[in-house]
């Protein structure tokens, strides 16, 4: 694999932190939804955002 640039990496740590702080949200509604259909909604969504943060990070390393 090729090493990434500092642009490259800037732009990947945006993207994670961005994923990061999607999840947190979205469980935040989770947690507020009184629908259930809804509340499954923002899990999931989530529960997504949560992994496509994970594969970005794999990345890094």
């Amino acid at each position: 694999m090729t090493q990434l640039n500092q642009v490259e990496l800037q732009n990947l740590r945006h993207l994670i932190v961005g994923h990061e702080t999607t999840c947190q949200k979205l469980r935040t509604y989770a947690q507020q939804a009184t629908d259930p259909q809804v509340k499954q909604l923002f899990e999931k969504s989530a529960q997504e955002a949560a992994k496509t943060k994970q594969q970005l990070m794999g990345f890094l390393g």
